[in-house]
């Protein structure tokens, strides 16, 4: 059975366009008018979630046609649709950007495409760029195209002039001018935006950034003029049954500002698979729950890396977990918490929790980014990476990760193992292996 809902991808030429922002403002905008609106994010992406979260009150959901696969994207936008007025997808990068990329996904699914393009330093040339992102490649569905950070209304008329050109153009269909403001700008630092939890004007900033997109053609569409991106959502193959290998097993999971890099579809996994979850925060050096296994996430050591080395309540708890024999699988963030040493980017060095001998160091450049498998005797599991840090550590890897789309030898992630810890710069995605998730959690299950 098939669900029809009006729906948009927001996407850019480029990162740093303002996807975000536009995408979240569309969101909160018809969310504030009593709406019911789901997003999702385009790609593997932790960040812009949470601001799309905040817009919304919703869960907001990855889509990647590789890391999450086709098959269940159709399923989180057909239960959207089921149940939503409108359905705002954030793109990735720019807009053909990527293997697959957001252009891949809108023709994939048929989602109406809203070209944001930051004309800040632009007339002309917008026009350019507006017809080449509509017609490069045949077929793509197209929504229109909205001016970010404009100067003023005389530039935002030149802008929409520029469309037409000669008039030997048709109008890719303007849909507005965002002026530029300081007041809905939001904060970025080394692995993206901030996360919205830590800003304390967080909403103010969506809803500023919502009435200066109130006041455009894409701002003053209701639910008459929405229909016109209407799509229809075609009926999910039935998952195959989920065997409950972790039913009676409770997972302690760590949830704070330093370890915030969690997929709600993983926990739902979890849940699942059976699994009760508990959360606690290791900035607060909250005691370890009683649990069966433990997951660290990603998220940020490095900033609070002073709060992290002066805890113990935590650290003996964990420390106690691992004698006992207990699972901890450890990612990205995580597992830089549990090196001997973490270096700063200013040269500061920290003392960490010490159940994995070695260092950590931040990096000026990115070390490392890209969708990665992770091929473990119950099933593959797939994911990606993304991190400013390189670890030294006298251990041998157990495995690696590979690039999706392969690579050099060595090009993927360790994955190290000490007794019941297991950890790896690799981010998983554990609807891609219900099975293999599982084996994460369980005393020898990876063996």
């Amino acid at each position: 059975m098939t669900a029809m809902c009006p729906a948009i991808l927001v996407a850019a030429p480029a990162s740093g366009q303002g996807k975000t922002t536009v995408a979240s403002a569309l969101a909160r905008l018809h969310a504030r008018a009593g709406r019911r609106v789901r997003a999702f994010k385009c790609g593997p992406d932790f960040l812009d979630p949470h601001w799309l979260a905040l817009a919304t009150g919703q869960p907001v959901h990855n889509l990647d046609l590789w890391m999450t696969g086709e098959d269940d994207a159709r399923a989180r936008l057909h239960a959207a649709a089921a149940e939503s007025d409108l359905i705002v997808v954030e793109g990735v990068m720019g807009l053909f950007d990527g293997e697959p990329s957001a252009a891949d996904l809108a023709q994939c699914f048929g989602l109406p495409v809203l070209a944001v393009i930051d004309a800040s330093a632009m007339a002309g040339t917008f026009g350019a760029l507006a017809f080449g992102l509509q017609h490069f490649r045949p077929g793509l569905p197209w929504a229109g195209v909205l001016a970010n950070r404009v100067a003023s209304a005389r530039h935002a008329q030149m802008l929409q002039d520029a469309l037409v050109g000669d008039g030997t153009r048709t109008d890719s269909f303007f849909l507005g001018a965002v002026m530029r403001d300081a007041a809905f700008s939001l904060p970025e630092r080394h692995l993206g935006l901030t996360v919205a939890s830590e800003i304390p004007d967080a909403l103010a900033r969506l809803d500023a950034a919502a009435d200066a997109l109130a006041g455009t053609p894409l701002g003053r569409m209701d639910t008459a003029a929405l229909a016109q991106w209407s799509v229809s959502f075609a009926s999910p193959s039935v998952p195959p049954a989920q065997t409950p290998s972790l039913s009676g097993k409770t997972i302690a999971v760590a949830k704070d500002a330093a370890f915030c890099f969690v997929y709600p579809a993983n926990l739902d996994v979890l849940r699942g698979l059976g699994a009760e979850l508990v959360f606690f925060s290791p900035l607060a050096d909250d005691p370890l729950p009683p649990c069966d296994a433990v997951w660290l996430p990603g998220g940020y050591p490095e900033l609070h890396a002073t709060t992290l080395s002066s805890g113990t309540a935590c650290r003996a708890g964990l420390s106690a977990h691992v004698k006992a024999g207990r699972p901890l699988w450890a990612e990205c963030g995580g597992m830089m918490l549990l090196f001997d040493t973490l270096v700063t980017l200013e040269g500061e060095t920290h003392a960490m929790w010490g159940l994995l001998p070695g260092t950590v160091a931040m990096q000026k450049r990115l070390a490392a980014l890209g969708p990665q498998r992770l091929t473990l005797p119950a099933g593959e599991l797939r994911g990606h990476t993304f991190h400013y840090s390189r670890c030294e550590s006298s251990l041998e890897p157990v495995r690696r990760t590979e690039p999706a789309r392969g690579g050099a030898s060595g090009a993927g992630e360790a994955m190290y193992r000490l007794g019941s810890v297991q950890a790896t710069y690799f981010h998983a995605w554990f609807a891609s292996s219900p099975a293999a998730t599982a084996s994460l959690f369980l005393p020898g299950g990876t063996d």
